[in-house]
């Protein structure tokens, strides 16, 4: 039998809910039918800061999805400059995350903080490639504990996007799955692997953050194919 629950709010959205809900009575003041589309938009905010819990495997040799969102890069591209100019280019898998997904994000793999790099720039359409370089962004480096190389987490902020939260610091000792920070209202979030790492989704495919594998370093089958039907 199946059960339906609400999830909770991130404390980060409750002030962004009580100001939609506050700007909703006031404009019921002024004509009444505003009231109910003032309302109708606090609830897509509640909806938007939704926190919902996940079950992320324990396994060191796994990385995880930091978001919900579609799949919209699969490549070589060289990290952000910030994380280290002398780096070589890297699978990227980059996760667009629409305004009606969870965009409370998390860390891919169990480990520590070592670096955490803001860079101030643009708010193009979070789903071009672009938009890697040239949007605002926060650049995180992990140590994982299964691997000798760091996993790298870009949260990039999107068109309607304006601002990045981080929950951790550096130094912090992260789980897998463990919320790292939140991107308000529509982004991006890129992952690079560490050298060797074959990634395990396609372009298109839809992930869960904390529960979708994006990789395996303990795999040695090939890269997957895939096929839209």
């Amino acid at each position: 039998m199946s059960t339906f629950s609400v999830p909770p709010i991130h404390p980060k959205g409750w002030p962004f809910v009580a100001g939609f809900f506050v700007i909703a009575v006031m404009l019921g003041f002024v004509w009444g039918p505003l009231f109910w589309i003032g309302l109708i938009l606090t609830l897509w905010c509640a909806y938007f800061f939704r926190d919902p819990a996940r079950t992320t495997p324990v396994d060191p040799w796994l990385v995880t999805s930091p978001a919900d969102g579609l799949v919209v890069q699969v490549g070589m591209r060289k990290p952000p400059p910030e994380l280290g100019v002398d780096l070589e280019p890297r699978c990227c898998i980059g996760i667009f995350m629409n305004v009606f997904d969870v965009h409370v994000n998390r860390t891919p793999v169990a480990g520590t903080i070592t670096r955490r790099l803001y860079h101030a720039g643009k708010f193009l359409n979070a789903s071009l490639d672009k938009a890697s370089d040239e949007n605002e962004r926060m650049s995180w480096a992990v140590r994982p504990h299964g691997y000798a190389e760091e996993v790298f987490l870009v949260q990039i902020a999107g068109l309607v996007a304006r601002r990045i939260v981080p929950f951790v610091g550096v130094g912090s000792s992260v789980e897998a799955g463990e919320r790292v920070g939140l991107i308000r209202f529509g982004s991006r979030c890129d992952i690079y692997l560490p050298p060797g790492l074959i990634p395990r989704v396609l372009v298109g495919q839809r992930c869960i953050a904390g529960e979708t594998v994006l990789a395996d370093g303990a795999a040695t089958y090939p890269a997957r194919s895939g096929r839209v039907s």
